[in-house]
């Protein structure tokens, strides 16, 4: 027999969008992993006297993408990059390789992933769960300069 399940849901709460901030991550990669945007993305944040709204990511490459993931255990994001390798390895006959063998998977990954993210921001902090955190993922194996827009839409201080 199943379990019961329960829902219960908080008042809905409103606000007038009074803020719109923008900014320009500069991001050098070290080659093919995972770079933890947690710390800029909340000093942007708090910079942009944010109450509540939402903060939007959004990364300008298409070999490069971003995921909120599990920032507890690093075999997590080991295992991640694992299960990307096996669904788009580099010799897997692409005919798109002018850029090199790891460009055709990458692009392939960064379908899998995304190249945005956004997350609700209450009471001037992102409501990010414990175990969360954002992450750019570097599919190539070179270094890279990556460029990340973030926004925060919403009401601010």
């Amino acid at each position: 027999m199943a379990s019961l399940t329960t829902i219960s849901r908080t008042q809905p709460s409103a606000v007038t969008a009074t803020c719109i901030a923008t900014s320009q991550l500069v991001v050098q990669t070290g080659g093919k992993g995972f770079v933890d945007l947690t710390a800029e993305i909340e000093r942007f944040v708090s910079e942009s006297q944010a109450r509540e709204g939402a903060v939007t990511l959004f990364i300008r490459h298409t070999s490069a993408s971003l995921t909120i993931q599990e920032n507890a255990d690093p075999s997590v994001l080991t295992d991640l990059q694992t299960a990307l390798a096996r669904l788009a390895p580099d010799n897997a006959g692409w005919t798109h390789d002018m850029e090199g063998p790891d460009d055709m998977p990458a692009h392939v990954k960064t379908m899998l992933t995304s190249a945005s993210v956004q997350i609700p921001v209450v009471n001037g902090t992102m409501v990010l769960g414990t175990w969360q955190a954002i992450y750019l993922v570097e599919h190539r194996a070179r270094p890279h300069r990556r460029e990340v827009v973030v926004q925060f839409i919403g009401a601010a201080k």
